[in-house]
């Protein structure tokens, strides 16, 4: 796609994800989260806009790390290499699952953000658009709504979504905005408030052991991995 017909289709995108944003705001779809096991990898239904869990690694293996997440957050955004490195590590070891969880009172932009990586997500491309937010969170974080929209629409690009119309459409989908609130609502019947909150097996990860991933310092989490690993009989990577 040329970069004229990228200019031209992300002034089109401004306004279709600020209304987005505006209508989400004040008037969020109900989602039922009644007997769905936050602690399994959620499939495709009617509640969570048909559109399941994203998983990095194995969907099926027995060792499973969740984390409810803000594309704005500082906090997210330095935990972002640790676990990108351990989903590298560990490959079809375990499944990574992230989940939505905006904080729109304190990130602006975080909704937007989410919106625009479901969108890609639908194309293929979530896990290409998710890092991509995270690794350059400081050129998107302060910018405007119609900056911002600009910036996602390239960023869109750069990673290879390849329907610009198909695009277009989803960034005012219902069952985006369903996913995302859907997610919101699995975090808060966990009682999350607050990003990066991880869980390993259903069982929450510790503020001291987050806050070291948040640091830069992911071992301690990848003991926790091992262990559950090795609970499991699957034989621990050899880079661990």
């Amino acid at each position: 796609m040329s970069t004229k017909t990228w200019i031209i289709f992300g002034v089109i995108c401004v306004a279709l994800l600020g209304g987005l944003i505006a209508v989400s705001r004040s008037q969020k779809p109900s989602v039922d989260t009644s007997g769905v096991d936050a602690n399994s990898v959620v499939a495709a239904s009617v509640n969570n806009g048909e559109i399941a869990d994203h998983v990095q690694g194995s969907s099926t293996s027995p060792v499973r790390l969740i984390e409810y997440g803000d594309f704005q957050c500082p906090s997210c955004g330095g935990a972002h290499p640790g676990i990108k490195k351990i989903s590298e590590d560990y490959g079809d070891k375990i499944g990574f699952v992230f989940r939505n969880f905006p904080l729109t009172s304190i990130h602006p932009n975080a909704l937007a953000a989410a919106t625009a990586v479901e969108a890609a997500g639908l194309q293929g491309k979530y896990w290409e658009m998710h890092n991509l937010l995270f690794e350059s969170q400081d050129a998107w974080s302060s910018l405007s709504a119609d900056q911002r929209t600009s910036k996602f629409v390239d960023y869109a690009a750069q990673v290879g979504v390849a329907n610009r119309d198909k695009y277009s459409s989803d960034l005012s989908s219902e069952n985006i905005t369903k996913k995302i609130t859907f997610d919101q609502k699995l975090g808060k019947d966990l009682g999350v408030s607050g990003t990066p909150t991880f869980f390993l097996n259903g069982e929450k990860i510790s503020n001291e052991i987050s806050g070291k991933i948040v640091q830069g310092d992911a071992q301690p989490l990848r003991d926790l991995i091992n262990t559950k690993l090795k609970e499991k009989g699957i034989e621990v990577p050899a880079t661990n």
